[in-house]
């Protein structure tokens, strides 16, 4: 059976859940510095009883008084269901649109490698490396990491003793999730990636996963291509509001 859209979205969220969070009238409020926005952004998860001018004026002043952009993310479960057209009236553009794409795991894929894990703290360097992370947004990658209550496995294609590659597997009821696929730009084009993927995708299925999801920024054409050849299909599209100046 594959997996439910708002079971993926689910899945999603616990996955990258930070250590400061809020709840507030239903929308889910996430303040954890660092790159991911999945981790310092609000999301509108459950209906709501107060009306929306006043929650966003709240968002707008809690995200401003701990030193961060008040961005929202939208998916297709947004309550209320108009807030993403409120939020454009209000002048908040859209940015960074990404695709969560599933697959059905029927057998581990042919030729997989073992990779063995990565101890975190160095495993998160070298991510922050690759992707030419702050030290506040590495500091922040860490925390959110090491405080999941999930089972998770960091990986990393070791070359000459560099770290040129990286992949990160966190598994929930069944279903694993794939994130921080990054290659070194110089090592680009070798296939890489796919060894990471494949690599995370076969330790799981061996530990009882039958189901895989996840993120890709939506105008990715050859990582888009690559999740393809493995099966994956995409779900639903989300994307994030913000102001000028502040949509990063």
């Amino acid at each position: 059976m594959s997996l439910d859209a708002r079971r993926l979205e689910e899945l999603s969220l616990n996955s990258s859940a930070p250590p400061g969070q809020l709840l507030y009238d239903g929308w889910l409020l996430r303040l954890q510095p660092g790159k991911a926005k999945r981790a310092r952004s609000v999301n509108a998860v459950y209906p709501s009883t107060l009306p929306v001018a006043d929650k966003v004026a709240y968002c707008e002043h809690l995200y401003a008084k701990v030193g961060l952009p008040a961005i929202f993310r939208i998916t297709p479960f947004c309550q209320p269901p108009d807030l993403d057209a409120y939020l454009e009236q209000r002048g908040y553009g859209t940015f960074d649109f990404t695709a969560v794409e599933s697959a059905r795991l029927e057998r581990a894929p042919e030729g997989a490698e073992a990779l063995a894990p990565v101890p975190l703290s160095r495993w998160v360097e070298a991510v922050g490396d690759l992707r030419g992370s702050s030290s506040e947004q590495r500091a922040g990658h860490f925390a959110r990491l090491e405080g999941c209550p999930l089972e998770r496995r960091p990986v990393a294609v070791v070359e000459r003793g560099a770290i040129v590659a990286t992949g990160l597997s966190i598994v929930e009821d069944g279903a694993v999730g794939l994130f921080d696929i990054v290659t070194h730009e110089a090592h680009r084009r070798r296939g890489l990636a796919r060894r990471i993927v494949a690599s995370l995708l076969a330790q799981a299925w061996r530990e009882g996963a039958r189901q895989a999801y996840l993120q890709v920024d939506r105008d990715n054409a050859p990582a888009r291509s690559l999740y393809s050849t493995l099966g994956f299909e995409e779900q639903y599209l989300y994307w994030y509001r913000g102001r000028e100046g502040e949509r990063r």
